[in-house]
């Protein structure tokens, strides 16, 4: 009893788990095995970085993990939860209120104000008009954009419209936020910004970060970094373990340049 109860008190620690997580595509007589049995387990409120050359299986563990894609074999626990057990109307509600989504597309409603695409994910959480609106200004103001409420996405930067995004990923408080290559549309500096306002909310909130990225300055605020290549995990390395080359001299040297040519 006493090993159960340990063995559970450490599962506790752990907001996502996979064991021998596999995808394979079938396209004519050739298989494509993106996942390889994959074991990755990530503790709660740690900020990840999945790296990896293209096409080397990082967006497809994203998408296993998000609930955006099922594996041919293996499982995803979230909180514990077997997300292959799930029907459809279960994994909704997983992904509503567990799961925040950043894309580097951002994704945002067109028609929609900033406003109004943070509030959304509220109104399928069921959240009452008066605390959506309370908590969509909260959320736009925490993120710099208490002045832009009433704006549409084309009337807002590419940084701000991240900016968005990441708010309205906040919307339900999820447990963990999915971004992916949440600065490859990004110029240097607004990149540099998103990747802190990212490690602030990570910090401020608890909420794990699980970030699928070329960005190499995003090791200078990951707690871990996840090397994936050709489907499997060719290594973990810790923050601290690694010495940067990239990350915080970089930044300044570049946004003292780019200041010069200003």
């Amino acid at each position: 009893m006493a090993a159960e109860a340990a063995r559970e008190s450490h599962f506790e620690d752990y907001v996502v788990r996979t064991r021998k997580l596999t995808r394979i595509y079938q396209m004519g007589d050739t298989v494509l095995r993106a996942l390889d049995g994959v074991d990755l387990d990530i503790k709660r409120g740690e900020y990840i970085s999945i790296m990896g050359p293209s096409g080397s299986g990082k967006s497809t563990l994203f998408n296993m993990v998000g609930g955006l894609d099922k594996p041919t074999e293996g499982t995803v626990f979230i909180n514990e939860t077997d997300m292959a057990q799930l029907d459809a109307a279960e994994l909704a509600w997983i992904r509503c209120r567990t799961v925040g989504y950043i894309f580097q597309t951002f994704n945002l409603i067109p028609v929609m104000t900033a406003l109004e695409n943070i509030t959304l994910p509220m109104v399928f959480a069921g959240m009452s008009t008066d605390e959506q609106l309370q908590r969509g200004r909260a959320l736009l103001e925490r993120v710099g954009l208490g002045d832009r409420l009433h704006h549409r996405p084309s009337e807002l930067s590419g940084g701000q419209q991240q900016r968005v995004a990441i708010a309205r990923a906040l919307a339900n408080d999820p447990d963990i936020i999915l971004a992916d290559e949440p600065t490859a549309n990004l110029d240097l500096r607004t990149g540099k910004e998103i990747i802190e306002l990212l490690r602030e909310m990570n910090e401020e909130r608890g909420v794990t970060v699980i970030s699928a990225t070329h960005d190499l300055h995003m090791i200078d605020i990951s707690d871990r970094i996840v090397w994936v290549r050709d489907g499997a995990i060719e290594k973990i390395e810790d923050r601290a373990s690694i010495e940067l080359t990239v990350g915080q001299v970089d930044w300044e040297e570049e946004s003292g340049q780019a200041e010069e040519s200003e």
